[in-house]
């Protein structure tokens, strides 16, 4: 898209973002000194990815779903990091591990903070690096949240690769592997997605109980190989409540 027609596309939003019922095609143009046709490709173009819809009941167009989502999810991310750091630099500094912090998009895990020692594993410390659902500890804490055919669902059409020797590739043993998480609360990424790497991790819920984020705490089994797995995931556990009852969760 030119630039100036991506202005006149943020100029479009700007000015329904202002209109709770929308406005009509001719009222846009008339408020952008644009003619018809141009305006209508815009929306039409905007209506195609769902940042701008028409309303059925009189025909104006108004912001999408997919506009309202997107800027939701900016934030809650940022309320979630500010919520969450004290947790991830406790948890690092309790486990001398490298701790993130994630958020669901699509079939993918967004890494969207952190917090690490000096002595905790750094490589893997890139914010914004997006990864695999089945394969990953802060993946497979979100799946453990949904139901088999949610998970089924979720991940239909993905190619499951094998990445290290210990990758689960079918999804039957997924879903037994998630049924024995929910049991007790966390997932454990055992060199699944890098070899000698492991990750505990724990969901993050909002008011509702949706899982909203994850939480998790990764070390080199070099190393670090004599450290207590069942310390480590009670403490990831903890972790990830306390950010939880920030974000609104109660345990009824």
């Amino acid at each position: 898209m030119p630039v100036q027609s991506l202005e006149r596309a943020f100029d479009i939003l700007e000015i329904l973002s202002n209109e709770r019922d929308g406005l009509p095609l001719t009222e846009i143009g008339r408020r952008l000194g644009l003619p018809k046709s141009t305006v209508f490709r815009l929306l039409d173009t905007l209506g195609e990815r769902g940042y701008v819809e028409r309303s059925l009941a009189n025909g104006n167009y108004k912001l999408g779903l997919e506009f309202i989502g997107l800027s939701s999810l900016y934030l809650n991310s940022l309320d979630l990091k500010v919520e969450a750091q004290p947790f991830l630099m406790r948890l690092s500094q309790d486990t001398g591990k490298t701790v993130f912090l994630a958020i669901l998009q699509g079939n993918e895990v967004v890494y969207i903070d952190k917090a690490e020692t000096f002595s905790s594993l750094r490589k893997y410390s890139i914010i914004g690096e997006r990864k695999p659902l089945y394969c990953t500890g802060l993946g497979k804490a979100f799946l453990m949240t949904l139901a088999d055919e949610e998970v089924r669902g979720l991940l239909a059409g993905q190619t499951f690769k094998k990445l290290t020797e210990d990758t689960v590739t079918d999804m039957q043993t997924l879903l037994q592997r998630l049924a024995e998480s929910r049991e007790r609360g966390w997932v454990l990424d055992d060199r699944e997605i890098e070899p000698d790497i492991r990750c505990i991790a724990a969901p993050v819920r909002d008011y509702s109980g949706r899982a909203i984020a994850a939480i998790s705490a990764s070390w080199d089994l070099i190393s670090q190989g004599d450290t207590d797995v069942d310390d480590t995931a009670r403490r990831v556990m903890a972790a990830a409540a306390g950010v939880s009852r920030r974000m609104g969760h109660r345990i009824s």
